[in-house]
């Protein structure tokens, strides 16, 4: 098949905005194999770390491109359980770029928690300073993937917000999720994120993998927000009816990121920055308590 792609993680928040773009092509997505394909999906199943089915899958197919978005990004579920975190986010790149054709470009939609968000602002060229496992196991990955093939793009990126495909992930169906269920909730007051429109951060990875870029790109947001100040538009824009409370990252038992000001060092038409999700107009009274 001409233009064959690979779309990895499928079942994630940056995998399904981008699987349900309309510019799909040949495009075929995978998840791993405990996700629950929605019903009609067709999707294939593939673990990264599962060496013999990898090198059985490049045996038989050599896409043109893969945008990879598989991984655990689950920050506590990292921080207690360290080796599951290395095994799939780090051993998984490994065994994939063992076996990768030479010939197949590959996208790795990494995350901004590869900053500590102490020391920003962060362009491309600001090494990494994880303050987390999960972050920690993002920067070894890009690492591994910018040093043993050339023709591979990193893309960083701060929240993703829309949907998800099951309804329970994602900073926006968290908070509706969790306030249908009437589950305790909370957001960390001195955390601030580069927020981005998923339909308009999927359509920015597609151009940048099907351009000719490599090394690291950002996408940037034209402003950064506050966990609360994001949680409490998206309950007023979407009518969730949430209610949370607010704590600072030293209240909590897990690291949480500060301030992550994602910046670019380029200047070209896919370097612009996306629109922000709460809009330079909109000022902050928070639903929380």
């Amino acid at each position: 098949m001409i233009g064959l792609e690979f779309l990895f993680g499928v079942n994630s928040i940056v995998g399904w905005s981008i699987a349900r773009l309309a510019r799909s092509g040949n495009r075929i997505p995978f998840c791993n194999q405990h996700t629950r394909v929605p019903r009609g999906a067709q999707w294939r199943r593939l673990n990264l770390q599962d060496e013999v089915a990898v090198r059985s899958l490049f045996g038989r197919e050599r896409p043109a491109r893969i945008i990879h978005c598989a991984g655990i990004c689950d920050v506590k579920k990292c921080e207690t359980s360290p080796e599951f975190a290395y095994e799939v986010n780090v051993r998984g790149m490994e065994i994939l770029l063992d076996h990768l054709p030479a010939e197949t470009r590959l996208i790795y939609v990494s995350s901004d928690h590869v900053y500590s968000g102490d020391s920003g602002p962060y362009s491309e060229a600001a090494p990494s300073d994880p303050i987390s496992v999960y972050g920690r196991t993002r920067a070894l990955a890009e690492e591994m993937l910018l040093a043993r093939h050339e023709r591979s793009l990193v893309v960083r990126a701060g929240l993703w917000i829309g949907p998800s495909y099951n309804g329970r992930i994602g900073h926006l169906d968290w908070l509706r999720y969790r306030t249908a269920r009437r589950l305790p909730m909370t957001v960390v007051a001195d955390e601030y994120r580069s927020a981005v429109w998923a339909e308009d951060a999927a359509a920015r990875v597609v151009d940048l993998a099907e351009s000719e870029i490599c090394g690291v790109r950002h996408i940037t947001a034209r402003r950064i927000v506050s966990r609360p100040e994001l949680a409490s538009y998206l309950d007023r824009e979407f009518a969730i009816g949430a209610d949370f409370a607010i704590a600072r990252r030293s209240d909590l038992d897990r690291p949480h990121p500060g301030r992550i000001d994602l910046r670019t060092d380029y200047t070209d038409e896919l370097a612009r920055p996306l629109r922000a999700v709460i809009p330079d107009s909109e000022t902050w009274t928070t639903s929380g308590r």
